[in-house]
């Protein structure tokens, strides 16, 4: 599974990166958990958990449509659509002044990297049913 480890060694830096300016604003703004109701505490923390949530999935289905014999050229496809979806979707929460085109965009990448990624194992675990 070269592929999908390759994309889940890219993935890292960009959870790495989110979840490292929590860090520092919790101890500026003095909250230990949750958000404080400060906004850009917020939004770094909502950053890191949409991460959280998606990536991992996306990059099961990855390593399940690879395992399951998925050529490699729509294997890393899938996993360069990923992650660029993540990085800009990442780029425009961040944002304190948040271009919401940014998110839209990042999002729609990852809910296609899902479908499929999704629509390849399916592929593969059916072919083997003949």
């Amino acid at each position: 599974m070269q592929a999908t480890a390759l994309w889940a060694a890219l993935h890292a830096p960009l959870l790495l990166w989110l979840s490292m300016r929590i860090v520092p604003m919790r101890h500026a703004m003095d909250v230990e958990i949750g958000t404080g109701g400060h906004p850009a505490l917020e939004r770094a923390v909502r950053a890191q958990a949409n991460f959280t949530e998606y990536a991992p999935f996306a990059l099961l289905l990855l390593a399940l449509a690879e395992a399951s014999g998925t050529p490699g050229w729509a294997v890393n496809a899938i996993g360069a659509l990923l992650l660029v979806g993540r990085v800009i979707h990442a780029w425009g929460i961040t944002r304190q002044v948040e271009d919401i085109r940014f998110r839209v965009v990042g999002m729609s990448a990852t809910f296609a990297a899902i479908a499929l990624g999704a629509a390849a194992c399916l592929v593969a675990s059916l072919s083997g049913w003949g």
